[in-house]
């Protein structure tokens, strides 16, 4: 399966349309990571804080800024917790902002013997509140952090406060074909040295339209070698590290949010969401879907012409959801 084929089978996913009641708004570029010395010192600066703690899946890396109560930010595959760098320094004033890596992604180092499914990851997040003696968080999420996002909460519901969700899976397109390919490579231990390794050796090619770049940002010539470097670097550092990057993408299936539609039906939680409508992963339709699934939705704010990680290349939009949201 050729990487090309990850964008043309998405492709046809990406359909048209308004959801009722919901606004269109025309992105514009970010100014997050303007310049190569401003991206250099960004990976520096997040680098030295970053912070891990210990829990019965490994230790946990996270990012931990602000104060009062918490936000919990969730992030796409293959990134990690680095995703959320501009929204986190835009919302810190008002929330404390906690940011893992997940297993098998970012910079976590995952205990012996995990099962890294999006199941595991929810325990992950409990205990990690848990041991913080968080009670209840906001949650912000993107990708398949938004399939996790549900996950936890159909399983703590008392535990989430608010959801701002992102392009992300649903429980009926979960995991959407273009997806798919990237699991088979992994089930057979080539996803992370055919797809991800010559992107961090050559990073016009992963800012090309059969890299990362091309396929899920907005702007890929805007993403910094040190960016691709952050994301993809820890995961093909190593042979074990290549293993936990493919378990992770063999436990997107099978559909992990099968069952989790009635439940969700039954939320009082307040949600958001904002959609890009570039995106060739997640359907438009996924965002409707939502919508009319979770009974305290606020609606839908489709993003123009944004791709799926646009949270990060648009963190303004996010600050100013997020805190209407939260009526902060």
């Amino acid at each position: 399966m050729q990487r090309r084929q990850f964008l043309g089978l998405g492709m046809s996913a990406a359909a048209a349309g308004l959801v009722a009641g919901c606004t269109s708004r025309a992105v514009t570029r970010s100014k997050t990571g303007a310049g190569p010395s401003a991206s250099v010192n960004e990976a520096k600066d997040w680098n030295a804080s970053r912070r891990f703690v210990g829990t019965r899946f490994g230790n946990i890396a996270y990012a931990d800024r602000g104060s009062g109560p918490v936000v919990l930010f969730l992030h796409g595959f293959p990134l990690n917790s680095y995703q959320w760098r501009g929204a986190i320094a835009r919302l810190s004033p008002y929330r404390r902002c906690i940011a893992p890596d997940w297993l098998g992604l970012g910079y976590t180092q995952v205990a012996a013997g995990v099962d890294i499914t999006p199941a595991t990851q929810v325990q992950m997040l409990a205990a990690l509140l848990d041991t913080f003696s968080i009670r209840d968080v906001d949650i912000v999420a993107n990708d398949s952090g938004g399939a996790v996002a549900q996950l936890f909460l159909t399983h703590h519901p008392d535990r989430v406060r608010t959801l701002l969700l992102t392009n992300c899976d649903v429980e009926n397109n979960c995991p959407p074909p273009a997806v798919v390919p990237v699991i088979e490579l992994a089930k057979k231990g080539r996803f992370a040295d055919e797809w991800l390794a010559p992107w961090v050796a050559d990073k016009n090619l992963a800012r090309s339209d059969k890299g990362l770049g091309g396929m899920t940002f907005t702007y890929p010539e805007r993403l910094a070698d040190e960016t691709i470097d952050m994301y993809l670097g820890p995961l093909v550092e190593s042979p074990q590290r290549k293993a936990l990057t493919n378990a992770y993408a063999i436990g997107l299936a099978p559909n992990p949010l099968a069952g989790t539609e009635s439940l969700l039906k039954q939320s009082q939680v307040p949600v958001r969401i904002v959609w890009g409508t570039g995106d060739t992963i997640f359907s438009q339709d996924d965002a409707a879907y939502l919508d009319r699934t979770l009974p305290r939705s606020q609606g839908v704010r489709r993003i123009d012409g944004a791709k799926l990680f646009f949270p990060e290349e648009f963190p303004d939009v996010i600050a100013e959801e997020a805190r209407k949201l939260w009526g902060v």
